[in-house]
């Protein structure tokens, strides 16, 4: 049986009805209400009152709520800055991407969900993987090794970021700070971690740390080895 895949970007952009509302205003103003109250808060409905229009309208240019997340994934990935590699060379290039994408998931937590879930087939998704795909190749990799080389580094970013964000928005609603949730928490670890103390010791040297600042020098560290390990794997005879 042959599936139907659909995509936004592969049906015609409709022209505008009203010279009031338009597709990128409903994406902007999706936007806007998915950073302030997150994915369970937009609907068609509280999307169209917030823009003070029916959903009717929001229907002529978006087919569907799904639709509707493809198009805002694809402002997400709008927003990673990404150099041309030839200028600044490919291991900035790459670097420039992990923090720009890593920066852009936690001004939009809620985009962690739809990575992965929903097409990115969009300009700016067409843009980051383009650029991705030259840098690779002037890094000196071929063939299947350049898609390799991609999908490595959205899995570390993605994989490294989305639990602290999903920490830290956990953080957020419990309407206390990140070193008030550590204080709170050493007894529990204390006890749940007594066969283990070295494990304890680890967690106490990390009390009066800067969150922030750890999270910033663990990422760094991950990304300085797997940029070495692609280096050392050019550099194999």
């Amino acid at each position: 049986m042959k599936l139907p895949v659909t995509s936004v970007w592969t049906r015609e952009k409709r022209p505008s009805k009203s010279p009031t509302l338009s597709r990128a205003q409903i994406v902007r103003a999706a936007m806007d209400l998915l950073d302030a109250e997150g994915m369970d808060a937009l609907s068609m409905r509280r999307l169209g009152t917030r823009l003070g229009s029916g959903a009717t309208s929001i229907y002529w240019h978006v087919a569907s709520k799904d639709e509707l997340l493809e198009l805002v994934l694809d402002e997400v990935f709008g927003e990673v800055p990404l150099p041309d590699p030839e200028v600044i060379g490919w291991r900035d290039t790459v670097s420039a991407f992990a923090y720009g994408l890593r920066g852009v998931l936690f001004a939009h937590p809620w985009s962690t969900v739809l990575i992965g879930s929903m097409p990115s087939l969009g300009p700016n998704a067409m843009r980051l993987s383009s650029t991705l795909l030259r840098t690779f190749k002037l890094a000196g990799f071929r063939g299947m090794a350049l898609d390799h080389a991609s999908s490595t580094l959205m899995a570390y970013v993605l994989g490294s970021t989305t639990p602290e964000i999903t920490w830290q928005c956990a953080i957020d609603s419990s309407g206390v700070s990140t070193k008030e949730m550590a204080a709170a928490m050493r007894e529990t670890v204390e006890k749940a971690a007594h066969d283990y103390p070295e494990l304890v010791a680890r967690f106490i040297e990390y009390e009066n740390s800067d969150p922030q600042a750890a999270s910033a020098v663990n990422f760094d560290f991950g990304l300085s080895c797997f940029l070495d390990g692609l280096q050392a794997r050019l550099n194999q005879p």
